[in-house]
């Protein structure tokens, strides 16, 4: 029961997470649309780069323990596109977690790196498992096929899914603190 209502609350974050993106995909659209920026779109952009340490932080540190949870704690067995997420997005807990102490703002590239590449991984996957396209992710060992659902809330979130917001996340707000330092001349 427990278990049950934490999946519940990981997938209703997600859910909120996607629609917060797509309102800074529309606020972003029509900046560019009517070439005028917004209170809102000024002050949503200054939030996320003031706070993009704290941030990016959270939000690797919760899809960390998210995985965990469904591996470990719901008996989940994470599949190959499964692992190479987490390789992508693991060590950004550390990343963050050390800038977060030393108030170094450096890992703005790293962090970016490592999530492009996790969310080109977690696309693809999400795409296989979604039956849009078809790839060859084989069972190895004791882990599940990539194109197995574990989780389908709302009719489209699934793992894949919930870890392409995560990295969209980081990427997005690693894009908004890149442009702050370089406006700044900051490295």
């Amino acid at each position: 029961m427990v278990k049950e209502l934490i999946a519940s609350g990981i997938e209703i974050l997600t859910v909120i997470s996607t629609a917060l993106i797509g309102l800074l995909l529309l606020l972003f659209i029509l900046k560019f649309v009517f070439r005028k920026d917004t209170d809102l779109y000024k002050d949503i952009v200054h939030f996320l780069q003031d706070h993009y340490l704290i941030i990016g932080f959270i939000v690797s540190l919760v899809a960390t323990l998210g995985s965990l949870f469904y591996s470990d704690i719901m008996g989940y067995n994470p599949c190959k596109l499964c692992w190479y997420q987490r390789i992508f997005m693991y060590p950004q807990v550390i990343l963050f977690g050390i800038a977060l102490k030393t108030k170094r703002k450096s890992i703005i590239a790293n962090s970016m790196w490592l999530s492009g590449f996790g969310f080109l991984i977690a696309a693809y996957h999400y795409l296989i498992q979604i039956g849009v396209m078809t790839g060859g992710c084989d069972v190895v060992g004791y882990s599940a096929k990539c194109s197995e659902f574990f989780s389908l809330a709302y009719g489209f979130v699934t793992i894949p899914f919930m870890a392409l917001i995560a990295f969209a996340i980081l990427l997005i707000i690693g894009y908004g603190k890149l442009r702050d330092c370089k406006a700044r001349g900051v490295r």
